[in-house]
């Protein structure tokens, strides 16, 4: 009877543990949460509703910023071009900063809501400088070029945490929760582009119509949207507890290794030091298996006589003695760093949209009918790229490469990247060749030494947007599903900082390759590749180069991904 009673009360145990997320998820309070009442996707929709508003209000931004810094602060074409490339890689690089403070010390709610506060700051100081009058005057250049950076480094706090936020809804010990990951990022990017829809259609046509008072504040009031989206859900969210500095753990790991240069590695793993128990000694992560590469790394984590002495009366230094899961978590960075490397110059290729190829449809005869089409809104053919190919992968491509593969979403995220890479070299190629045809066109009409519009459709500009947009669905969010699985528990906002750090060092590497083409092109007097008067230029061989830089970078990657080995949490 005792025993029956002993059995049940097990059995009961085990249902009452499966009622609650298994991955050490909390509420905002810090208690553990049941899962039929938190997270998954009804949580999600908030997350994906804030994320749409926000992006709306960020794209509304800079889908049009370049025409705003020509027209209204009377920049030349090749500054505007830098100025552009130069904010959108800083809202791309602020993001560690968020990540930091989000992994270390305040979490990613408390993180996205302290941020989002300086984001909209940043858009009301926009709106007020575009409203006034005498807009390209000293102090309203300084107070617009203020805000714009309030603006990155508000982005920068939310970027890093909303996506892996979103992710932590999911719970990774449960197989019926852990595939639907994948498709959250596969929606978490179609609202990023659904807002860019709006703001590269709606939002340019009322800027460039109505004037960048109205056309900055709509933003505005869309970021406050935003915010006010992300409370709403607070109740029904999933919270994972931050780690501590995870900068501070990768040191600890390096200044121990260094400590015992001289020590013998032991051949047994056993021997190696690791906390007893199932959970890991780090805070909001799982233990993971040890391996054997990078081994120099092992040797912070061999217990010494002088180390045994110490953990029998107190817990090691972790500048002394650092766990397997410690140091195996500095080999996972060390193992995608050849990875989040090789998507830099992919990251390049989006940088166009924004920039040089809004130029080059500058030029393009923009009349469709009565009706003038904005450059910027070329973009839109990015996005619906985007918004139908999202739609296709999840609901079509996954299942049938599911059935070939057995892979549980189809393809690898380092299989999806590749493809994403390939798409990148076909956009640009296809750049290259409309501005040939322009080129050609303005010779022929003599209108080399005008800077006119060349009477060639600016709908011939659909295909290098289209594939800049099939390049984004395949690589970038990839590339954002492969840095959260494959990161360390206590990382994940870092790690999917440091994938969109890549957004930025390309919109960097851009605008250095756009200095070096400038400065290069136009010795002896020469009118160089891209001068203010595209007419006369040569902006089809920047569009080569840039091919030509992103073949060289698959090659590359392909090589990485095929010696690229997958975690194993213990």
């Amino acid at each position: 009877m005792e025993e029956a009673l002993l059995e049940e009360e097990s059995v009961h145990d085990e249902d009452q543990d499966e009622d609650y997320t298994g991955d050490g998820s909390v509420d905002l309070k810090g208690r553990p949460i049941l899962k039929h009442k938190t997270g998954n996707w009804k949580a999600c929709f908030f997350i994906l509703g804030t994320e749409c508003c926000e992006r709306l209000a960020y794209y509304g931004v800079a889908q049009n910023l370049v025409t705003y810094l020509t027209k209204s602060l009377q920049e030349e074409s090749v500054v505007a071009a830098r100025n552009v490339t130069t904010w959108q890689g800083t809202c791309y690089l602020t993001p560690l900063i968020g990540a930091i403070l989000a992994d270390s010390y305040w979490g990613k709610y408390w993180t996205i809501v302290s941020f989002t506060t300086i984001y909209f700051i940043g858009l009301a100081m926009l709106t007020v400088s575009a409203s006034l009058p005498a807009q390209s005057s000293p102090p309203q250049k300084l107070a617009f070029f203020l805000g714009l950076y309030m603006i990155a480094l508000g982005a920068g706090g939310i970027k890093p945490c909303v996506s892996s936020f979103g992710a932590d809804q999911f719970d990774d010990t449960d197989p019926l929760e852990r595939p639907q990951k994948g498709s959250f990022f596969n929606w978490f990017y179609f609202c990023i582009h659904f807002g860019s829809l709006i703001s590269s259609t709606i939002l340019v046509y009322i800027q460039d119509n109505y004037g960048w008072g109205l056309g900055f504040g709509i933003p505005t009031l869309f970021m406050a949207l935003a915010v006010a989206n992300f409370f709403i859900g607070s109740g029904i969210f999933r919270f994972q507890k931050p780690g501590g500095s995870p900068i501070i753990r990768i040191c600890q790991v390096i200044v121990a290794a260094f400590r015992k240069w001289n020590v013998q590695l032991p051949d047994e793993e056993a021997l190696l030091y690791e906390v007893p128990g199932k959970n890991s000694a780090i805070e909001g992560s799982r233990k993971f298996d040890h391996t054997n590469e990078l081994r120099f790394l092992d040797k912070a984590a061999i217990i010494t006589p002088s180390d045994a002495k110490s953990s029998a009366s107190d817990n090691p230094s972790p500048w002394r003695l650092c766990t397997i899961t410690q140091v195996e978590e500095l080999k996972l960075l060390v193992r995608m760093f050849p990875i989040w490397a090789t998507t830099i110059v992919f990251s390049v290729v989006p940088s166009q949209n924004s920039s040089m190829f809004l130029e080059q449809g500058m030029l393009l005869d923009k009349r469709i009918g009565s009706f003038t089409i904005p450059p910027a809104s070329l973009s839109t053919f990015d996005v619906v790229s985007v918004l139908i190919l999202v739609l296709v992968y999840d609901k079509i491509l996954v299942p049938v490469a599911t059935r070939f593969s057995n892979k549980e979403r189809g393809f690898t995220d380092l299989q999806r990247m590749g493809i994403g890479l390939f798409m990148s070299i076909l956009a640009m190629v296809s750049a290259a060749l409309v501005e040939i045809k322009r080129l050609e066109i303005a010779q022929e009409l003599d209108l080399t030494h005008e800077k006119v519009e060349v009477p060639m459709s600016i709908l011939w500009q659909i295909p290098q947007y289209a594939f800049v947009g099939a390049g984004v669905v395949f690589t970038s969010i990839g590339q954002i599903e492969f840095f959260y699985d494959q990161s360390p528990d206590a990382m994940r906002s870092l790690c999917t900082a440091f994938a969109l750090v890549t957004v930025s060092l390309g919109s960097y590497l851009s605008s250095f390759i756009l200095t070096l083409v400038s400065y290069f092109t136009t010795l002896g007097g020469q009118p160089g590749w891209i001068p203010d008067n595209l007419n006369e230029g040569h902006l089809d061989r920047f569009f080569w180069l840039i091919a030509g830089l992103s073949l060289i970078n698959l090659v590359v990657y392909v090589r990485c991904a095929l010696r690229y080995k997958y975690k194993k949490a213990a």
